[in-house]
C-alpha cells in the first residue's frame, strides 16, 4: 500500500510539472487583445476622426505647460486583423487592423466618402506596467502630432501680455489655446530614439477646411505633415518643481523581438505607416471654438 501510495504521489507530481509546462498563461492573450483595441481605436480617430484641445502655456520665456485632451466614439464594424506579432521577452504585442471603408458619418456628423480605401492601423500594448514607458511615450507623440496638424490647418489662438520697467522684463505671459475635430489623417512613420522618446508623423490631403477665423480655406488638395513627440519620463515637472520629489481575420501569432526601447535600453525602433495606395482623398478639420 505504501509502494501504491508513494507511486502515485510521483505521478501527482509529474502531471502537474507537465501542465506547468505545457499551459501558457493569460499575459500573452491579454496584451494581444489589448494591443488589438489600441489598433481599433487608432482606425476609429483615422476615418470617423477626433476632437482635440490644447493649451500652451510659457512665462517669462519659461516653459509652463502643455496640455493635449483628445476623444472619439463611433459604433464600427468588419475591423480584421492582418499581422500580430508578440515580444515574449518584453510582454508587448504590435497589431496591424484593417478595415475596408465604404461612406461614414465623421466626428461632426458630416458624410464622407473613402470608397474601396483600405485603411490600416498599428497598435501596441502590454500587461506589463513596467514596460509600458515606450507606448505611451508613442501615444503622447501621437496626440502631440494631432495637435501640430490642428494647429497648422484650423489655426489657434494667442493671447500675450509683456511688462518692461525701466528697460527690465518684469512679466511676459504667451498662452495659446485650440479645440477641433480631425479627420482623415495618415500615419506616415513612427519612432522612438535613443532616449526613448517616441516621435510620430501624421499627413493629410486637405480640399477645404474652415479655418479658427470661420473663413474656408482652398489647401488644392497638398499633404500637410507634421511630427508630434512624447517623452517617457516626466523631467519636466521636476525642472519646474526642484526642491520636490517625485515617485479574414489573421489569428496567428509572430513570435519575434520588436525592439521597443524599455528599461533604460537604448535600442531605437522604427517604423512606417501601413496604410496601402491609394492615400486619402481627402480629409479635414473643423474650428470647434
Amino acid at each position: 500500500m505504501k509502494i501504491k501510495s508513494f507511486a502515485a504521489l510521483i505521478c501527482a507530481v509529474g502531471m502537474t510539472a507537465i501542465a506547468t509546462n505545457a499551459f501558457a498563461g493569460s499575459k500573452k492573450l491579454s496584451t494581444i487583445a489589448a494591443a488589438k483595441v489600441v489598433a481599433e481605436r487608432a482606425i476609429i480617430e483615422s476615418i470617423i476622426g477626433l476632437k482635440v484641445r490644447a493649451k500652451e502655456r510659457v512665462e517669462e520665456m519659461v516653459a509652463k505647460s502643455v496640455t493635449i485632451d483628445a476623444k472619439t466614439q463611433a459604433a464600427i464594424k468588419g475591423v480584421r486583423y492582418e499581422e500580430i506579432i508578440y515580444d515574449k521577452q518584453k510582454d508587448i504585442a504590435k497589431v496591424t487592423a484593417y478595415i475596408k471603408v465604404g461612406q461614414v458619418e465623421n466626428i461632426i456628423g458630416r458624410r464622407v466618402d473613402y470608397g474601396t480605401q483600405v485603411i490600416k492601423r498599428v497598435g501596441f500594448a502590454t500587461s506589463t506596467p513596467a514596460n509600458a514607458g515606450p507606448l505611451k511615450a508613442l501615444r503622447a507623440a501621437e496626440l502631440d502630432a494631432y495637435k501640430e496638424l490642428a494647429k497648422q490647418i484650423v489655426g489657434f489662438k494667442l493671447k500675450s501680455k509683456t511688462s518692461v520697467e525701466d528697460f527690465i522684463l518684469k512679466s511676459d505671459k504667451i498662452q495659446t489655446k485650440m479645440m477641433a475635430a480631425i479627420y482623415g489623417a495618415e500615419l506616415a512613420n513612427y519612432r522612438w530614439d535613443e532616449d526613448g522618446d517616441a516621435y510620430v508623423t501624421l499627413r493629410m490631403k486637405v480640399s477645404q477646411v474652415e479655418d479658427v477665423l470661420k473663413q474656408r480655406l482652398d489647401y488644392q488638395g497638398q499633404y500637410i505633415e507634421v511630427e508630434g513627440a512624447g517623452a517617457q519620463v516626466d523631467d519636466f515637472s521636476e525642472a519646474q518643481h526642484p526642491n520636490e520629489s517625485y515617485n479574414s481575420s489573421s489569428t496567428q501569432v509572430k513570435n519575434g523581438s520588436l525592439g521597443i526601447p524599455i528599461s533604460g535600453q537604448s535600442q531605437q525602433l522604427e517604423g512606417r505607416g501601413v496604410q496601402e495606395t491609394p492615400r486619402y482623398d481627402s480629409g479635414g478639420a473643423y474650428n470647434l471654438q
